[in-house]
C-alpha cells in the first residue's frame, strides 16, 4: 500500500504516541479550549456535516481546534471524512487529491477512501490525482492525529489540497464532494488558519467579518469579505468547498465554536494570527 509518512510530527506536534495522546489531552483541557476530555456518543446525532479547523502548531491553535473535535464526538462518529486544505509548498497541481493508499501519524495509519475519492474525480473536471502536492503539506495532517484521538484508525477519509482558490473552482469542488457523498455518513472538514501577522485588535476586526460571513452560509459574501479587506486567512478556497458542500449536504445553520490567536495563547499580541473552528449543522 502507498504510504504518506508524517510531513511535521515532532515539530508541530508531538512525535511519539504516548506523548501526542499527552498533548491532544492538555489542548482539551486547555484554559482556552473546551475544558474536558471529549466522550464519543456512538448514538450521537450526526448533525455535522462540515468543520472550519485552524491547522498550526498544537501549540498555537490547537486550543482552539480541539473545540471542533469536542462538538463532533459528542456528534458521533462519521465513516468518511473529505478534508480540504491550502497548498502552501507550491508543489503538486492546483487542485489535488490522493485516492490511494494511507497516511501515518504518530497515532497509526488513516486509509484513504478511494471509492469516494474517485467518485470525487468523476464528479468535477478540475481535480487531478497529484501526491506531490501532499508530501510536504501540514494543513491536511495537522487534522488526522485529533480524529484518531476520537475514533482511532477505523474511519477513512480523502485530501483534497487546494493552490487554486478563486470562488468557482472552490464551489464546484464543493459541489463534486457532495455528489459523492451523498447517503455516506459524512463529514467535510476545511483547514485554515485566518489573518496572518498583524495586531491582535486588527485581526479580531477583519477574521470577525469573514467569520460572520460563514455563519450565515453565504460562500460569495465570504469571499468577497476575504478579498475587499485584504484578509490574509491561507484556506478561503477550502471554506468555501466546506460552505459549498456543507449546504449540499442539508446544512441549515453555522455555529462558531471558538475563535482566538496566537496571542491569545502565546502572549504576544504585536503579530498574531487567528484560529476559528465553525461547525455547520444539519438541523
Amino acid at each position: 500500500m502507498k504510504l504518506r509518512y508524517p510531513a511535521v510530527a515532532g515539530s508541530w506536534y508531538a512525535g511519539t504516541p504516548n506523548s501526542l495522546r499527552k498533548q491532544i489531552e492538555q489542548l482539551f483541557l486547555h484554559r482556552l479550549g473546551p475544558g474536558s476530555l471529549p466522550q464519543v456518543i456512538s448514538a450521537g446525532p450526526r448533525s455535522i456535516v462540515g468543520l472550519v479547523v485552524p491547522h498550526a502548531g498544537y501549540m498555537a491553535s490547537g486550543p482552539v481546534a480541539a473545540h471542533a473535535y469536542h462538538h463532533l464526538a459528542e456528534d458521533g462518529k462519521p465513516d468518511v471524512v473529505v478534508i480540504f486544505g491550502p497548498n502552501h509548498t507550491g508543489h503538486g497541481s492546483a487542485l489535488s487529491i490522493m485516492n490511494e493508499g494511507a497516511w501515518r501519524t504518530p497515532l497509526g495509519d488513516v486509509e484513504v477512501d478511494t471509492e469516494t475519492a474517485d467518485k470525487i474525480l468523476q464528479a468535477s473536471s478540475i481535480i487531478d490525482v497529484d501526491d506531490r502536492a501532499h508530501v510536504y503539506e501540514h494543513s491536511i495532517e495537522l487534522q488526522l492525529p485529533f480524529l484518531q484521538y476520537l475514533y482511532g484508525s477505523e474511519l477513512k477519509f480523502v485530501p483534497i489540497c487546494f493552490m487554486m482558490q478563486d470562488l468557482e473552482s472552490s464551489r464546484e469542488v464543493g459541489k463534486a464532494v457532495a455528489s459523492a457523498l451523498k447517503g455516506k455518513n459524512e463529514l467535510v472538514i476545511a483547514s485554515s488558519d485566518m489573518t496572518h501577522y498583524e495586531p491582535q485588535e486588527r485581526a479580531e476586526k477583519k477574521d470577525r467579518m469573514a467569520i460572520d460571513a460563514a455563519l450565515e452560509l453565504d460562500e460569495e459574501r465570504y469571499y468577497n469579505t476575504v478579498e475587499s479587506y485584504g484578509i490574509s486567512t491561507c484556506g478561503y478556497g477550502p471554506v468555501i468547498a466546506a460552505i459549498t458542500a456543507a449546504k449540499e449536504l442539508g446544512a441549515k445553520k453555522a455555529e462558531l465554536l471558538s475563535y482566538g490567536t496566537s496571542g491569545d495563547v502565546l502572549g504576544n499580541r504585536s503579530a498574531v494570527v487567528g484560529y476559528a473552528s465553525i461547525a455547520f449543522i444539519k438541523r
